[in-house]
């Protein structure tokens, strides 16, 4: 079976024990993921073969690492070795009306410093029948950008589709410069996941229309006008508390002109981090498994509000379970 391969960063991921501060903490938790690892292990989770593009120090916690996506099921065969560090980002996770924080310290880690020519994206792409990127993947090293353009030349000559979910992130990079980045990057892709704050951010696309449902379509179908889309997935959060939000999506289908949006899913959040890899690896499933357009958006949303209770980084379920809550009526039920 073919494989979706994922480009991007895998970093450690340090946090105090439970709700603590940063200032209480005397020892953290340590987990890896990112971004595009994060889809791959729900993937996998899935029953989907799914690799892991990336560059790792060829030292101890290199290895550990390598083990870590080992574990989840994701292949790591095309895992360049390389460079001094691994990128890290603390994370101290919010309660009540205290926001989550994060900080970065992936300066000068191994991917950040890859060069373009060190990815045979002929080679890579050889078995695959899908390639995923963030808008983080670009933001992190000079020369990534081209890397990722360079694989999806050889998507479009392979007939390969490609999704990105841009994923902008204000701290790696600032909006006008991710724009000028990202906008032929998402040029002609197959899959673009989005919300609406970065359609209008990074893109240039919004929309005025009150009526939300009409609005979302308005943008969907804007974006992919301007940017030669086949589908695109608009995510959306409503944030009560630290601890309790709703999520949904819609998902715009250009071939057929099928808009659908998700139901509001209320979570109480165990662990937030993950949740939109968790959709981008649902709407995966949802394309490669032939799902209809309303059943892909329920399946990927149901995905995301699913891995709000899981703690670390990376989704662990199976594709039934995520099928049981996307099919239900919100009421969660033990399973025995």
């Amino acid at each position: 079976m073919k494989k979706i391969v994922c480009f991007g960063e895998v970093l450690l991921r340090l946090s105090p024990p439970s709700l603590m501060r940063f200032a209480q903490a005397t020892g953290f938790d340590a987990v890896y993921g990112g971004a595009e690892a994060n889809t791959a292990a729900a993937l996998a989770g899935f029953g989907i073969p799914a690799a892991v593009v990336t560059k790792l120090p060829a030292h101890s916690i290199g290895d550990a690492c390598l083990s870590a996506l080992r574990a989840r099921g994701i292949d790591t065969s095309h895992v360049l070795c390389g460079g001094d560090r691994i990128g890290i980002y603390f994370l101290e996770k919010g309660a009540s009306q205290r926001p989550s924080q994060v900080i970065y310290d992936r300066r000068g880690s191994s991917i950040s410093t890859a060069k373009r020519a060190e990815f045979d994206w002929d080679a890579i792409l050889a078995d695959a029948d899908a390639f995923f990127f963030t808008g983080i993947t670009p933001a992190v090293g000079e020369e990534l950008p081209l890397a990722v353009r360079d694989a999806l030349d050889v998507c479009r000559a392979k007939g390969i589709p490609a999704a990105c979910d841009v994923n902008y992130r204000p701290t790696l990079w600032e909006a006008e410069r991710a724009g000028e980045v990202m906008r032929p990057l998402v040029t002609g892709l197959d899959t673009l996941v989005v919300n609406e704050e970065h359609a209008a951010l990074l893109l240039g696309v919004r929309s005025d229309l009150a009526d939300e449902d009409e609005r979302l379509r308005d943008i969907a179908a804007r974006l992919a006008r301007t940017y030669a889309l086949r589908q695109v997935a608009l995510t959306m959060r409503r944030s009560e508390t630290a601890d309790d939000n709703l999520v949904s999506a819609a998902l715009y289908d250009v071939p057929t002109g099928e808009f659908r949006r998700a139901r509001w899913i209320r979570v109480h959040i165990v662990y937030r981090v993950g949740g939109g890899d968790a959709f981008s690896a649902g709407l995966l499933y949802g394309q490669r498994c032939g799902m209809s357009v309303a059943e892909t958006v329920e399946f990927a949303n149901a995905a995301n509000a699913f891995k709000h209770s899981i703690p670390g980084d990376m989704l662990l379920a199976s594709a039934d379970e995520i099928a049981r809550l996307a099919q239900s009526d919100g009421t969660v039920r033990m399973v025995r």
